[in-house]
């Protein structure tokens, strides 16, 4: 599978500039390019379900070329970045007929692709910082898509916040560099390993949990995500909450933390406090919004704690609630942003106080959106439910009861606050101007569909997923950092 892997890489970087070129001559080259690449990252990453491979650039071998690092962690990473982006461009093609420049969206869509799998897969931080950074740029762009002030001020309150993580995130690159004369990761684990306990390299991980946290959205490091979730579009607002904050930040932590560094009591601590804080303020924070984006912007917060405590406790058990929790909240909280996108398409308006009645008038809209709260809720038997249960479960195991407790609470407030949202949404009276209202268009509606689908196959199916994509995942992370005898042993 080594011929694949720069193709996650170089397909979407190509398509971007491809699109560019050929919009002076077609201005609809968009849809079909982006379509077509995103069903071929589709394709090859289910092909890699169940592989593990090393690319070198130039054939050079570690640490001295760039190499390219495919493992079951990638492979779970690598996949639900193709389905989410497929999903999202579907929804788009008839979405952005609102905006203009349609083709730059499309190759800022692809570069932000692109710059996602090259985090996922690089086995070295020079690379991984430059991948990082083309994935942030795209989405700084595309948060102001629209070009509206709340957008522009949106994204440049992210751009500033997120140049700050990536200031960090160099600084701890270049601590570890000045330490151990490589940057390649499994390298610099083999040398940090060998070397006496040293206050440089604890700074260096401090300046990551700070950088990565930023990019993950973990609270404090929070603010940029509640601006920049509500006023991108809508296809974007589910890459960025489904896919981006796990791909910039939570997989690269638990590649440095596990991987490089390796779990000790003191970063499980951080990273279990940060996850709890997560949890419980991104939570309170949703309660009171009217605007429906902003709501699951502090819903994602919320989530994602769960994904940092359950992979925080380092258990075997504890992992696979994270990691799945992660892909799980991947599939429903895309479904949630892309049905506020389409009530939006329908009603022109955010806000849930001048909504109601909608299951009158958008009833395949409805009963997705339905689908996707009841699944972040926690309800059986949908995927949301399963991945919950087995991090409250593992941390009963591991002795953290009053977390446990804080963990069943907070999903109860998840109810109370989508039980809420639903009876503004689409019980009561529909508003007058809201009368004539209708679907919207056709391919929309399949993305919600499939979508709504998925979460509740991923809950029937959880054996299946386990088997095949959560277990090697798990693996990779329980071998610590035995990550170096995979890279230099392939």
């Amino acid at each position: 599978m080594n011929h694949i892997l720069p193709l996650f890489v170089a397909v979407p970087l190509g398509t971007a500039f491809i699109i560019l070129i050929l919009a002076k001559v077609w201005r609809k080259a968009g849809v079909p390019f982006a379509l077509l690449t995103s069903i071929c990252l589709v394709i090859f990453s289910v092909s890699v379900i169940g592989q593990a491979s090393i690319y070198r650039m130039g054939n050079w071998p570690p640490p001295w070329g760039i190499v390219l690092v495919l493992d079951g962690l990638s492979t779970l990473l690598l996949l639900t970045i193709s389905v989410i982006s497929f999903f999202a461009l579907l929804f788009s093609i008839r979405y952005m007929d609102r905006y203009t420049a349609k083709p730059k969206f499309y190759a800022l869509f692809m570069l932000l692709v692109a710059g996602m799998n090259g985090v996922v897969l690089s086995g070295d931080f020079f690379n991984l910082f430059v991948f990082l950074e083309i994935a942030s740029i795209a989405s700084y762009a595309l948060v102001a898509f629209g070009c509206e002030e709340e957008e522009l001020e949106a994204s440049f309150k992210y751009l500033i916040l997120s140049g700050v993580a990536s200031t960090f995130i160099l600084l701890g690159i270049a601590i570890l560099y000045s330490l151990t004369g490589t940057l390649n990761m499994a390298d610099v684990a083999r040398t940090i390993g060998n070397m006496p306990a040293n206050n440089a390299v604890l700074f260096a991980i401090s300046m990551f949990l700070m950088g990565f946290g930023l990019k993950a959205a973990l609270v404090p490091f929070h603010p940029w995500l509640p601006d920049a979730h509500p006023a991108a579009p809508a296809p974007i607002s589910a890459m960025l909450s489904g896919v981006l904050i796990k791909a910039l930040g939570m997989y690269v932590l638990i590649r440095l933390i596990f991987n490089v560094f390796g779990l000790s009591p003191f970063l499980s601590s951080v990273l279990m406090i940060l996850g709890g804080l997560s949890m419980v303020v991104g939570g309170l924070l949703a309660i009171g919004q009217d605007d429906l984006k902003r709501l699951l912007a502090y819903s994602s917060i919320s989530q994602i704690g769960y994904v940092a405590v359950g992979l925080a406790l380092g258990t075997p058990l504890g992992i696979m609630g994270g990691l799945f929790h992660l892909i799980n909240h991947a599939t429903f909280k895309s479904l949630l942003f892309l049905s506020a996108g389409a009530i939006e398409y329908s009603t022109d308006t955010r806000k849930l106080s001048k909504m109601g009645g909608l299951s009158n008038r958008l009833p395949v809209t409805t009963t997705s959106a339905a689908i996707g709260f009841l699944s972040i809720s926690g309800i059986p038997p949908l995927n949301g439910f399963w991945s919950k249960l087995i991090i409250i479960i593992a941390l009963v195991q591991a002795g953290h009861y009053i977390l446990a407790s804080v963990a069943v609470l907070v999903s109860f407030l998840t109810i109370l606050y989508f039980m809420r949202v639903q009876r503004h949404l689409f019980f009561g009276d529909l508003p007058a101007k809201l009368a004539k209202i209708t679907e919207v268009p056709y391919l929309m509606r399949v993305s919600l569909v499939l979508l709504a689908i998925m979460c509740l196959a991923m809950g029937l199916l959880y054996p299946f997923l386990s088997g095949t994509i959560l277990d090697p995942a798990r693996d990779v992370i329980l071998e610590g950092t035995a990550y170096v005898h995979r890279v230099f042993g392939v």
